[in-house]
């Protein structure tokens, strides 16, 4: 599908400044008059939101099926769907939990699973997004810095599109996620240091050899790509008001794509409200929770076993400050115990094993059931971000193999109950 309107139909507007930007123009990434006075101690001003002609898509009378049947292109920053990926990407499982450990739950639970895209991670739905915009402007490399599972994302996109990736990430990322990402064949470049000391090494290698760069908060392209699980959530629900939706966040680019997806529903028309989205950290890597309220943003070393949301600085801050207080967002923060906890009674209560990341949504979910904030006959959802088999040594705390038994043993009830 092609877009058929202008090309004036689709510009970035700054977050903070309101300058706009015209999207197929000279790449950008930050604006540039907010971005001269960042720092590496702060995170980053101007960062540039997406925006489409609403009214015209209004007064086209598009439906929502008909906006689902051009791929959503109108709704997109590129020009052709055909330069997508031939995977399949978003589209992933919305389940219904009914129980908690036997016990039947007052109000309705739904999981999200998005460990169900081609690298098991709910980053397939960005980096596909940067791949296409990279194939539309003749851009073969696509350079990112990553905790393991952007890193694994772009490589599996790359892959398929037949472009080059080149991954950047910390040492001590999780063994599987970093054989993920070398099976499918990148140059990976393991730094001895942070995330974000990798992430600001990843710009200036994308300045120095002319690379598209796919970081998370830096890329505008991140966040559109990220909204399209809301129009999803929109479809699956079908109509049905949404209660909280628990998201896990890092640097804080998930929840605002999921914000602008809802944003872009509004204008539109299709929703009447945007539902109460509930941010959720650990404890040990509260970053972005910790400072919504703060005057002067105070960083803290991160140290939590959730790794794909262990940043120090939330590179999407200030745009997702900006998103939960004006559409009346929550954020609370949950402990690794918790997270640990969370992992197991989501595998064992829905059948969806998620890797500690992504199992700190439902740790915010069980959070808010103990302390009876879900109202009763609600429709609660929890976005699963990534597969648990992304990090296996984390739950192997929480798990106790059984001592092995003689074949020919007795059926003792001690064993076999």
């Amino acid at each position: 599908m092609t877009r058929s309107d202008k090309p004036s139909d689709v510009f970035f507007e700054c977050s903070d400044c309101g300058r706009q930007y015209d999207v197929r123009g000279e790449i950008i990434y930050l604006c540039p008059s907010c971005s001269q006075s960042n720092t590496a101690l702060e995170p980053p001003k101007g960062v540039l939101k997406t925006y489409y002609d609403y009214a015209l898509l209004r007064k086209k009378k598009c439906t929502f099926s008909e906006l689902k049947k051009n791929g959503f292109i109108d709704l997109l920053p590129i020009s052709d769907t055909s330069c997508r990926p031939p995977l399949r990407i978003g589209n992933t499982p919305l389940y219904a939990c009914h129980e908690l450990d036997g016990k039947v739950l007052p109000y309705y639970l739904y999981v999200k699973d998005d460990s169900q895209n081609p690298s098991f991670s709910y980053k397939d739905r960005a980096s596909s997004l940067v791949s296409a915009f990279a194939k539309e402007r003749g851009i073969n490399t696509i350079v990112a810095a990553s905790t393991g599972n952007a890193g694994s994302s772009i490589a599996c996109i790359c892959a398929a599109m037949q472009q080059n990736a080149v991954v950047i990430l910390p040492g001590n990322a999780p063994q599987a996620k970093i054989s993920q990402i070398m099976m499918y064949g990148a140059h990976i470049i393991p730094v001895r240091g942070t995330y974000d000391q990798a992430f600001d090494l990843s710009i200036r290698v994308s300045e120095r050899f002319g690379w598209y760069n796919r970081n998370t908060g830096y890329n505008p392209l991140t966040i559109e790509g990220k909204k399209t699980a809301a129009y999803e959530l929109h479809e699956q629900m079908m109509g049905r008001t949404m209660g909280h939706i628990f998201v896990p966040v890092g640097d804080g680019v998930i929840i605002s794509g999921i914000y602008k997806g809802f944003e872009d529903l509004l204008r539109l028309g299709f929703i009447d409200k945007v539902p109460v989205i509930v941010a959720v950290q650990s404890e040990k890597s509260d970053n972005l929770v910790r400072n919504l309220r703060r005057g002067q943003f105070e960083s803290k070393p991160s140290k939590t076993i959730a790794d794909s949301i262990s940043v120090d600085i939330p590179r999407n801050f200030l745009l997702t400050k900006q998103y939960i207080f004006k559409y009346q967002g929550e954020a609370i923060t949950v402990s690794d115990t918790d997270i640990l906890s969370a992992s197991a009674i989501m595998a064992r209560n829905t059948g969806v094993f998620a890797e500690p990341a992504a199992a700190a949504a439902f740790a915010g979910l069980l959070k808010y059931h103990r302390e009876d904030k879900i109202e009763p006959g609600t429709h609660n959802i929890v976005m699963s971000t990534g597969s648990g088999l992304k990090d296996l040594t984390s739950v192997e705390k929480i798990i106790k193999l059984p001592e092995a038994i003689d074949p020919d043993t007795s059926f003792s009830e001690s064993i076999w109950r």
